[in-house]
């Protein structure tokens, strides 16, 4: 026999009125640092007579190379097919030559590389792949100041952040002892980022045995963000940055247990808009992280392959890309060096500056009402944590334009620094 239906009030449907249901998470997302930026110069009209020149985002603007435009072009067919999670033999072997060539390193195509739609997405997702939150005070320590997404993730995956902060004394480096025993202890994903946003700073090997030690001891797994390895400055046999996976193999773990790289085409190619990269490590967390983005639909456009081969295969393109930067920051850095507190950086194209007065909000808000120039205050980039903003009184200088816009803004950043020493 067939039920009645209930015709009570209580089984009516819910009052259209009442909110929708939503993950409740989503409410301690904080604002993007440029979302931020664009509330505090919302009323600022900047001086007409200095054409616009933006140093805020962190946007790579050398041309692509052309023979990742060709094998785009060539591929067109690629359109037709549904690509696979795992993404191609192909391109997981060039990954691994590319790896071979750079770090001397010898990894498993098939099971220890993944290709992902750039570092950026990959860095959140392995949160949730990482991140078991009904584990008490699940938490993800990052480096302060930092990327944004590092927080997003660990909030969004059921975890607290904890902050180390750059210590300018150290070249920047993270000051992973302010993290206590009792923290590390609840630890379940540690980000680092090497070359550092925003300082440009180099991990050295004795820092990863450090990280390694504690993540043997507390069993965490460490994210290591390497998308700005492949833009730096110096010469000689040890002047190009020392990966994550490097320094495992260096310190006898040659199974990169418990860690995971992220590298990206988008600042070694100047390709942002390909959205392309890989991770590499830990194939027990490479298994476990190719089973999420197999249900997230995280697949590479067969498109995007096929010219991201090309991009990991060819060299050239790359040292002429860092050549352009090395020009920019010889030109840069010693003309704002006369009024800021900067110096060049170990890697990356970030300048780190201190402000004449501290104020990095008031310099990036006066800078852009009187000379047309966007800088991002360093404050924005942080957390209050141990009892001090450690983005306070900095600014970051992204020297992506071509060198001609980048010395012209740099000729204007002097022009406001005088003008602030001389009327204080």
């Amino acid at each position: 026999m067939i039920p009645r239906m209930s015709t009570s009030p209580a089984s009516s449907l819910a009052d259209p009125a009442a909110p929708p249901p939503v993950n409740p998470r989503l409410a301690l997302l904080n604002p993007y640092p440029f979302e931020r930026l664009r509330a505090l110069t919302q009323g600022i009209v900047p001086n007409p007579d200095y054409r616009p020149i933006s140093l805020g985002i962190g946007e790579p603007k050398h041309p692509a190379p052309k023979l990742v435009e060709d094998a785009l072009m060539a591929n067109l067919k690629g359109l037709s097919s549904y690509p696979a999670t795992a993404g191609e033999p192909r391109l997981r072997e060039a990954i691994a030559g590319w790896l071979q060539r750079r770090y001397a390193l010898s990894l498993d195509p098939a099971t220890q590389i993944l290709p992902v739609n750039g570092s950026r997405e990959a860095l959140f997702a392995l949160a949730q792949v990482v991140i078991d939150p009904s584990r008490p005070g699940a938490t993800v320590v990052c480096p302060n100041p930092f990327y944004q997404i590092y927080e997003g993730a660990a909030l969004l995956a059921g975890a607290t952040p904890a902050f180390a902060n750059s210590d300018p004394a150290r070249n920047f480096a993270a000051d992973w002892s302010q993290i206590d025993d009792a923290t590390w202890a609840r630890t379940q994903l540690l980000y680092v980022c090497s070359p550092g946003n925003p300082t440009g700073a180099v991990m050295p090997l004795p820092e990863w045995k450090t990280l390694f030690e504690l993540s043997d001891r507390h069993g965490f797994v460490i994210a290591s963000d390497e998308c700005y390895s492949e833009i730096y400055f110096r010469d000689g046999p040890d002047a190009a940055p020392l990966s994550g996976l490097q320094a495992a193999v260096q310190l006898g773990r040659p199974d990169f247990r418990n860690l995971i790289a992220f590298t990206s085409l988008s600042k070694r190619s100047n390709v942002p808009g390909m959205r392309s990269g890989f991770v590499a490590g830990d194939a027990a967390w490479i298994k476990r992280f190719l089973l999420y983005r197999t249900y997230h639909g995280s697949a590479m456009s067969p498109l995007i392959q096929a010219a991201s081969i090309a991009a990991w295969n060819d060299e050239a393109h790359v040292a002429e890309n860092r050549a352009q930067y090395r020009a920019k920051f010889a030109a840069v850095t010693p003309l704002l060096a006369d009024v800021l507190d900067v110096a060049l950086p170990d890697a990356g194209f970030y300048l780190w500056a201190a402000v004449p007065d501290g104020n990095d909000i008031g310099f990036a808000q006066g800078l852009l009402a009187q000379y047309n120039v966007g800088v991002l205050p360093g404050s924005l980039l942080a957390r209050d944590a141990h009892g001090l903003n450690p983005g306070a009184g900095r600014i970051r200088l992204a020297l992506v334009a071509g060198q001609a816009e980048c010395l012209e803004a740099a000729h204007r950043i002097v022009s406001f620094a005088k003008q602030l020493k001389t009327s204080a």
